[in-house]
């Protein structure tokens, strides 16, 4: 039978010669892959958009030094983004510890022993005995189970790298709705503040009125009343930019009472001078990192499906080992030395079924990861196309509103003078000015929105971790 052993380990060895598991391939028959999923945007056919590329830094188009600078400190001092980055080094330090299972391994054992032999004397001291030993081994990796491990390892680390750019995205978004809220807030106070300054011009006048007799002590009531209303409205904006500030603060990783003093005072919304650039399909999917995320997925699986796989083959390693035994006193004898040099063989062939099961599992996991790499890709040109639609058309509200805005202006000019002169009766007055109040707040909510379209959009887009 030993005459037999060594063609048959040969032959082993040869089988094993090729890299275990399917070779990686970018998926060709997927939602990515498909004209429609690369093209244009259907809901980018408007003067708000322009198919430009996206650049890295979107938040510059607004062309606000304030908030580029907000935007860089947070990505600077975000918890969320130090959390991402060290995951990264951890990840980056699994695919080292992969990449050792090439290396050379040493092992080094020293001991020392205190032996007397039974049925002797009690008196006898012993022998003093020693085993020093060093023992090496090199694997070979001959069906590449440590190189798909180093694969996946890598497939893993990359796609942590995806996921620490998808926080720097929403980082970046988040600050600049903060800011935006900020501003938006203060700007939606500012009118609100002309509301009641209006109002109360009228509430004096009334009241002049009622005590040169041409007005009533009712007429005074409601000119009070209307003015309360919109005075009531106040401490909400307030509330507002404070809750902004706060989240501001700590998106800047600053405790909340530490929000910049200097954002408080912004009453300016943040406006685009140009079209939004929006790019088309194929740059979007090759742009956001949940996408490449889910592709990296597949990559690392489908490595592990070969690292299951070079489980049905034996392992093999080259080792050898140096040592020195035996009782002290023959120290440095050539008896006491002794060595082996070989082939080490490890080959759990008894657990075929299992191995095969597992590699039933890994072969899962990529359809699994197929899929989601389709859901992902269908949920990104689902959300950008759905904030493009939704952005135009808060437009077209916004427009309508502003015209709105200016007419309830207008007629409310005009029912003042009416009053004033005798012509227009009070009530007409108060109508006129409680709808210029909510064509005002109307349209500075709809301004403040669109602000928050745009900020969406990008984030859409995944633009700005680059």
């Amino acid at each position: 039978m030993g005459r037999f052993l060594p063609p048959l380990l040969a032959s082993l060895l040869l089988s094993a010669c090729a890299t275990a598991g399917p070779d990686y391939h970018a998926p060709t028959d997927s939602a990515a892959s498909r004209p429609a999923a690369t093209a244009p945007f259907v809901s980018a056919g408007g003067d708000a958009f322009t198919q430009a590329p996206l650049p890295d830094r979107w938040w510059r188009l607004y062309a606000d030094d304030r908030l580029d600078a907000l935007v860089g400190e947070a990505l600077g001092a975000n918890t969320d983004l130090r959390v991402a980055d060290a995951n990264l080094r951890r990840a980056d330090a699994v695919v080292r510890e992969a990449q050792a299972g090439r290396a050379l391994t040493t092992t080094v054992e020293g001991g020392a022993s205190l032996a007397r032999p039974s049925g002797k004397g009690g008196d006898l001291p012993g022998v003093v005995g020693y085993d020093l030993g060093f023992a090496a081994s090199y694997p070979l990796d001959l069906r590449g189970k440590i190189a798909r491990g180093i694969e996946a390892a890598r497939a893993d680390s990359e796609a942590v790298t995806a996921a620490r750019d998808a926080v720097r995205i929403s980082v970046a978004a988040a600050t600049a709705k903060a800011y935006a809220d900020v501003c938006g807030a203060n700007y939606a106070l500012a009118v609100n503040q002309r509301i009641v300054a209006l109002q109360r011009d009228t509430l004096d006048a009334t009241r002049r009125l009622a005590t040169g007799g041409r007005g009533t002590a009712f007429d005074v009531s409601r000119a009070q009343a209307a003015v309360d209303q919109s005075a009531a409205t106040i401490p909400v904006f307030v509330a507002r930019r404070q809750t902004a500030l706060f989240l501001l603060a700590t998106l800047l990783g600053r405790p909340p009472a530490e929000y910049p003093r200097d954002v408080a005072t912004c009453a300016v919304l943040p406006a685009l001078s140009a079209p939004l650039p929006v790019g088309d399909g194929a740059a979007l999917i090759r742009r956001r990192p949940d996408i490449r995320a889910a592709e990296r997925a597949i990559a690392g699986d489908t490595a592990r499906i070969g690292v299951a796989t070079a489980d049905l083959y034996p392992q093999v390693s080259i080792g050898g080992s140096l040592g020195l035994t035996g009782a002290l006193r023959d120290a440095g004898s050539t008896s006491a030395f002794g060595f082996s040099l070989g082939p080490l063989l490890s080959w759990s062939f008894p657990n075929r079924p299992v191995v095969r099961a597992r590699i039933e599992q890994a072969d899962a996991r990529v359809a699994a990861d197929l899929a989601n790499f389709d859901g992902v890709v269908l949920g990104a040109l689902r959300q950008t196309e759905t904030s493009l639609e939704v952005y135009a058309r808060d437009r077209d509200s916004a427009g309508a509103l502003a015209k709105a805005r200016d007419s309830t202006s207008l007629s409310a000019r005009q029912a003042q003078q009416l009053f004033r002169f005798g012509r227009g009766d009070f009530l007409s007055l108060l109508d006129a000015q409680r709808t210029l109040a909510s064509a005002e707040a109307a349209n500075a909510a709809a301004q403040a929105q669109l602000v928050d379209d745009q900020i969406a959009i990008f984030l859409a887009l995944g633009g700005g971790w680059q």
